[in-house]
């Protein structure tokens, strides 16, 4: 495998800063947040520097029950190349579910949701990630997720998940050492315990992260400092073998660039320290398994139904799946509301500029009675749509302004702004209220 280094995620608000700091060796960009052909000019310097771009995605849900979507395959394909990338990443999650697998309308989570570490799981997981490996450029490395919840009847721990995922399908690792924090403080699992059982030379690279506690639940942020336990982990895990690569993620909360560099500092202290002691394993993956002469079908329909009944509890308010614990799967479903509304303030950032203080209340109001279906985009203009039609905006200007938005986005194109189209839009408003 590729030796990378010590490698930043690159995010457009610390584009310049990246591109100072002495010692990055590579980088990782949010594949959805990426065109191909108009990469951005700071990517475009990296690269001719030789620095080294992975592409990772967030939308696969190689982990949900439907097999990976075409389209979405052909896109990260696409991002591999215009990069000149030597892998890409995805995450072991799911973040959709429902569609012609249980006969109900498709949920959306906008967010990555474990999987259920079952026979039936691990089954659907390798065989869509064989259909990713087939259609994909450059290796695949898959990504093990934070949990708030964990579901009931699992039939392996997450090392033996994680071994026997590498050990059918060949593919690569990349672990998170936070994501191992939070699963311990979230669900009991001893960081060592699931190190112990990881295929090490699988690993790709390694994600180190920040987040915070509260209530003693731990939330994954990537927009906080990387606290003592997780570079603890990351030692323990540099004593068990060399990682290829390590790199710091941060995604919002972004502090000064002396403070990145300090912790990128922090994280080369960590994986020297357990460079002093280590003894490398001697676990090489065999060859992937072709595919499976026994259908995947009926485990797909009963992880689809599984799957369905969690997040239709998490986003549309039904009954909580029985064997869940019903306070974790609250705080699961405020979190994923708050980030719901967080991505759609980004997406659509004039909303909080129109509605004000009023903004997050009223879209928190909005989502616990529709989930969403179609992404962020269609979420802010369903949004937007229902205020308008519900009669509350009782300030004359907001509803103006709210409406004016809408109308703008809401055609299959956007409308014009030439002077002579805007005028004759006004006077054809005027005519018709006639």
């Amino acid at each position: 495998m590729e030796r990378l280094g010590t490698g930043i995620g690159w995010r457009p608000e610390i584009a310049d800063a990246v591109e100072r700091m002495p010692g990055i060796d590579w980088v990782e960009v949010v594949a959805e947040n990426l065109c191909p052909g108009h990469l951005p000019e700071s990517l475009r310097r990296l690269r001719e520097r030789g620095v080294t771009v992975v592409p990772h995605g967030v939308s696969l849900g190689l982990g949900g029950a439907d097999r990976p979507d075409e389209g979405r395959l052909l896109a990260l394909a696409e991002r591999a190349e215009a990069l000149g990338s030597p892998l890409v990443t995805e995450h072991i999650a799911f973040v959709r579910a429902g569609g012609p697998l249980t006969a109900s309308p498709r949920l959306e989570a906008g967010h990555l949701l474990p999987v259920p570490r079952t026979r039936d799981a691990l089954d659907v997981l390798c065989e869509n990630i064989r259909i990713a490996q087939d259609a994909l450029p450059v290796p695949l490395a898959v990504e093990n997720i934070a949990a708030l919840l964990s579901w009931p009847g699992e039939e392996m721990t997450e090392g033996q998940f994680l071994y026997d995922l590498a050990d059918r399908t060949g593919v690569r690792l990349l672990i998170d050492v936070a994501n191992l924090h939070t699963n311990h403080v979230n669900r009991g699992e001893v960081p060592a315990e699931a190190l112990a059982g990881l295929p090490l030379e699988a690993i790709a690279y390694v994600h180190v992260a920040g987040g915070f506690e509260r209530d003693g639940v731990w939330h994954d942020s990537h927009a906080h400092p990387v606290p003592r336990p997780v570079l603890d982990i990351l030692t323990d895990l540099a004593s068990r073998i060399s990682p290829p690569g390590v790199l710091l993620e941060r995604d919002e909360n972004f502090p000064e660039p002396g403070e990145l560099e300090r912790e990128l500092g922090a994280i080369r202290e960590a994986v020297e320290k357990g460079g002093g002691a280590r003894a490398d394993g001697a676990w090489r993956a065999g060859a992937p398994v072709g595919p499976s002469s026994v259908s995947t079908d009926p485990a797909r329909q009963r992880l689809a139904l599984a799957q369905t009944a969690l997040l239709s509890a998490l986003v549309a308010g039904t009954p909580v799946p029985e064997g869940f614990d019903r306070v974790r799967l609250g705080v699961q479903a405020r979190a994923l509301a708050g980030k719901r509304a967080d991505v759609v303030a980004k997406v659509a950032p004039e909303l909080p500029v129109i509605l004000g203080a009023g903004y997050r209340p009223a879209f928190l109001a909005y989502a616990q009675g529709a989930p969403m279906t179609d992404g962020y985009r269609r979420d802010a203009l369903s949004f937007a749509e229902q205020l308008l039609l519900s009669g509350e905006l009782a300030e004359a200007r907001v509803r103006r302004e709210l409406r004016e938005w809408w109308l703008e986005r809401s055609g299959p194109v956007p409308r014009s702004r030439r002077p002579g189209v805007r005028f004759a839009r006004a006077t054809r408003r005027v005519l018709l209220r006639r």
